[in-house]
């Protein structure tokens, strides 16, 4: 079973997560950790829980889900994983995060790109890539077909979806996303957005305001 802990970091609240079962191998999802307190943060845990992080994965590379990327990577000998459509936002990370006021020491760029339909494994767990882009070119969900959960990135949130307003972002794409990747899931399937608390895939089937099919 996989166990999710949420980590808040940067000014732009995005949710970092990580993933671990009982072998102690871990995943962590869009490190974006931008100071030394939230790379405590996220060390911290790691080492309390006596887990290995075995991979780095990012939903999108948009600058606010990418910023502690260099320091998972150099403190836990990790590779990128990421969708190579995404690879756009890298090229001109540090402007996006100095327009901003971020702090980016260093982009890191995918050594293993994500495609739809890969199964990707650490422990004894395995989680299904869904591409759904929309929001952001690149843009994948991790789906845990067990439990069920998914991290949807800035894909789905609660009563919310992802800006479309972003170079590469397209309402109508997002839409159908959304409706062909995620709301097919079972209804009890939680979402673990990018930002924001979780949800489920029924609840905003039925009341999301942007996307709702009832």
């Amino acid at each position: 079973m996989i166990h999710i802990k949420r980590l808040v970091f940067n000014a732009f609240q995005v949710n970092t997560y990580i993933l671990f079962d009982e072998t102690g191998e871990c995943a962590i999802v869009d490190a974006a950790c931008s100071s030394s307190d939230e790379e405590k943060q996220l060390s911290t845990f790691i080492l309390e829980q006596k887990l290995k992080p075995v991979l780095l994965l990012s939903t999108h590379t948009h600058i606010d889900h990418v910023l502690g990327n260099g320091f998972v990577a150099e403190k836990y000998g990790l590779s990128l994983m990421a969708h190579p459509d995404g690879l756009r936002y890298l090229e001109n990370a540090h402007a996006y995060a100095e327009s901003f006021g971020l702090q980016l020491n260093k982009v890191v760029q995918p050594a293993k790109d994500l495609a739809d339909g890969q199964i990707l494994h650490f422990g004894n767990s395995s989680l299904k890539v869904l591409h759904a882009p929309g929001h952001a070119d690149g843009s994948v969900c991790f789906y845990d077909e067990k439990t069920p959960f998914v991290v949807a990135g800035d894909v789905l949130f609660y009563q919310s979806i992802g800006r479309t307003d972003l170079p590469g972002g397209d309402y109508d794409l997002l839409k159908s996303s959304i409706w062909e990747k995620l709301f097919v899931l079972p209804e009890h399937t939680i979402v673990y957005p990018g930002h924001g608390p979780e949800t489920t895939i029924g609840s905003e089937k039925i009341s999301n305001p942007f996307v709702s099919i009832g």
